[in-house]
């Protein structure tokens, strides 16, 4: 495992445990694949969110692209009891955070762009 994934995988668990409301937090690759998840999580509901993310995420960016927008930055689906927000990181990788009910989205929102902008650097250049 190289330097740069444990970090990321550092800063995905630590981004869970500090934002009010996060429950649990996974980064996925721009084919789909589990790079990083909040230690929260075990690895098949990790791997399941991924997908889950995955697919979001390349509706979203289909459906910008087709109606002439310049891509999906986030995408929020507010659950019975809670929130899936999903970001983009700039390599084309991706975020998926689920967030409990009653948490303050904007803040969520905005730790997810902070975060977005962090996990861009270090994987650029790794």
């Amino acid at each position: 495992m190289t330097t740069a994934v444990q970090s990321f995988g550092w800063l995905i668990s630590e981004f869970a445990r500090t934002t009010d409301g996060v429950t649990d937090a996974v980064a996925v690759s721009s084919d789909g694949l589990l790079m990083a998840a909040s230690d929260s999580l075990g690895r098949d509901r990790a791997d399941h969110l991924a997908a889950v993310v995955s697919g979001i995420t390349s509706l979203a960016q289909n459906a910008a692209t087709t109606h002439g927008f310049h891509g999906m930055k986030l995408v929020m689906i507010e659950m019975l009891g809670g929130f899936l927000m999903v970001g983009r990181i700039r390599d084309g990788s991706c975020l998926g955070v689920l967030a409990a009910e009653g948490c303050d989205v904007g803040l969520v929102g905005y730790e997810m762009a902070v975060l977005a902008d962090r996990a861009g650097e270090l994987l650029t250049r790794s």
